[in-house]
């Protein structure tokens, strides 16, 4: 008999067997037939449906899968789940069946608690009493919710490739009796429910595997889609096209794409998704001093903390409670409190670039960590982006150089006629147009140089260089041979500055300029400037003959336009911290351009 090759000599001890060893055999078949094997296909059928459990779930959840099949199978009251984090060197509460995350502690120490003791030991571990065990710190909750026993068994994740570490953990299993006896059997199903753990998590990530190389794909597709289309690449079209594929992998709310300018002073929002709800808006800069987070994934400054508000690692920071926390930026504290965003991951990613990136995802969801896994899809969609950037900054580069080839073609021409007319008689003439194409020149250089934000921001006239980009679209207007358009100029405050990188400024006007000048009608009409102070904001407002139907001007104030112009237009003004408003009535379309001014609130001061 199976049985008694098992369990050898258990029937020749029995107190029968000398008597009746007939009867002995006979009531050993029965056992093995009526109980043994029913009993043992049973406890496999237990045991094997932990391998039912979805492998699409994440792994708190599997966790909480496996907690709750123990509670079930061994009649327990509840169940809880608690891993090593090696970054705190504590135990975190990841998990519990029926759920109560909200009020568990989420942190409990090795030292002197039965989860550790199990951790350090790597055996069950039982509590006859909980109200008389001197590692159980909650015996006040435990009396309310009517729990007085316990049996906590170890789990363990192994790690799926050689740069992954373990995961340790333990789960605790609560009943209601009190001095309950815990038979060997029980022991025995738990520890073996727990040890099949690395099986689901197998599969998971063999599934996360299976995802992450379609995603991979997915990412290439959009990326090659977007670059065929006429507008050229637009990297707040591909961010949010590129997040949202993300959402059946990862429990993602909101994310944006951050950058920082050339002297690490400023912190550059570059993408978001959805576009209309962060902080702050696509464009928008916000001084990197006022973010720990961004500082300390810098190195400019050190974390000192130990608040279970936040994990902070080398690959990223984790804020698991924003309203407590106190190394993320006030304005982005307010947001998650009023979005009820719960969770706020900052992902550094590291290139070849010269300017730092940072990916950042917020959830509803209070994440308690990510796993490796979860950090490598989102470090491939961060660099993937990163390279958007900068095919961006090239598409918008090769956009803008039109306006001083133009320029300098057409003075090129120009020059050549007066050189060979009269050289002396044109000396100031000749000289003024040289000075143009030595600019234009420069200019070319400065574009070529903005795809890697080079430079640094000066105090520069906005009157100044308003009139110096209208008088190279005064070229470009006879190079069209339109002489039917009007130019009208002023009038003029010549007192405006405004803090900027002044190729920006000069692809704002430009850009605008030119668009402007198709917008006139074929029959002719007025192209005007003027600059004006209004309170603490620097103006320039262009006007053109012509109007913009009214449906398509909030979307134009968006940036979304067939062309490229007023796509890089609406980035640069943002990123300036200004504004741009457009009025289209009565035959006539002006765009007004406003920027903060040394006295304006959020300016600076004139050095």
């Amino acid at each position: 008999m199976i049985i008694d090759r098992f369990l050898p000599n258990v029937l020749e001890s029995a107190p029968w067997q000398r008597c009746m060893p007939e009867l002995g055999q006979n009531i050993g078949r029965w056992i093995e037939e009526n109980l043994f094997a029913p009993f043992l296909n049973q406890v496999i059928v237990s045991v094997e449906s932990v391998l039912e459990i979805d492998p699409g779930l994440r792994e708190h959840e599997i966790l909480q899968e496996i907690t709750a099949l123990m509670v079930k199978i061994l009649d327990a009251q509840s169940g809880s789940v608690r891993i090593f984090d090696p970054n705190t060197g504590k135990l975190l509460s990841y998990g519990s069946y029926p759920l109560e995350e909200a009020v568990r502690e989420k942190y409990v120490p090795v030292v002197g608690t039965i989860a550790g003791e199990v951790l350090k030991t790597k055996r069950p571990y039982i509590v006859k009493d909980l109200l008389s065990e001197e590692r159980f710190q909650h015996k006040e909750i435990a009396f309310r919710k009517g729990a007085f026993s316990l049996l906590a068994v170890p789990f363990e994740i192994p790690k799926f490739y050689p740069s992954e570490r373990e995961t340790f953990g333990v789960i605790q299993l609560y009943f209601k009796e009190r001095n309950r006896d815990f038979s060997k059997l029980e022991i025995v199903i738990a520890d073996l429910i727990a040890k099949r753990l690395s099986f689901v998590i197998a599969r998971r990530k063999i599934h996360i595997l299976q995802k992450a190389r379609e995603k991979r794909e997915a990412v290439s597709q959009i990326i090659i889609k977007a670059s065929k289309m006429r507008g050229g690449l637009k990297l707040k079209e591909i961010f949010a096209e590129l997040v949202s594929n993300l959402k059946d992998v990862l429990d993602i709310e909101m994310s944006v794409l951050l950058s920082t300018d050339d002297n690490m002073q400023k912190v550059i929002v570059e993408a978001a998704y959805p576009d209309f709800n962060w902080a702050y808006q696509v464009g928008e800069s916000y001084p990197i001093a006022t973010d720990a987070a961004i500082q300390i994934l810098l190195d400019l400054q050190r974390y000192q903390g130990q608040s279970s508000s936040e994990i902070v690692t080398p690959w990223y920071v984790l804020i698991t409670d924003p309203e407590t926390s106190e190394i993320i930026n006030s304005n982005t504290k307010d947001f998650a409190i009023q979005n009820g965003i719960n969770s706020i991951l900052y992902i550094p990613l590291q290139t070849d670039f010269q300017n730092p990136n940072f990916l950042v995802f917020a959830a509803k969801e209070q994440r308690k960590r990510y796993t490796d896994d979860e950090i490598d899809i989102l470090l491939y969609v961060g660099r993937e982006l990163v390279k958007v950037q900068r095919m961006e900054r090239l598409d918008d580069a090769l956009h803008d150089f039109k306006n001083p080839a133009i320029a300098i073609a057409g003075f090129a021409r120009r020059l050549e006629r007066l050189v060979a007319t009269d050289p002396l008689g044109n000396k100031e003439q000749i000289l003024k147009y040289a000075r143009i194409l030595s600019n234009e020149t420069s200019r070319l250089q400065e574009l070529a140089l903005s795809i890697y934000q080079v430079g640094k921001e000066e105090w520069v006239s906005l009157t100044e260089v308003l009139r110096e980009r209208f008088e190279i679209n005064r070229e470009a207007i006879e190079q069209q041979l339109r002489q039917n358009i009007s130019l009208k100029e002023g009038p003029f405050d010549d007192t405006l500055k405004v803090l900027c990188y002044r190729i920006n400024l000069e692809r704002v006007f430009d850009n605008v300029l030119n668009n402007a000048t198709k917008a006139i009608p074929i029959e002719g009409g007025t192209l005007a400037i003027k600059t004006f102070r209004e309170g603490d904001w620097a103006c320039a407002q262009i006007t053109n003959s012509g109007e913009i139907p009214p449906e398509m001007i909030g979307s134009l104030k968006e940036g979304y336009a067939s062309g490229r112009g007023l796509y890089i237009t609406n980035r640069i003004v943002k990123m300036m911290n200004g504004k741009m408003e457009i009025e289209s009535k009565d035959g006539v379309t002006s765009f007004t351009f406003k920027f903060p001014g040394p006295k304006a609130e959020g300016g600076n001061t004139l050095p």
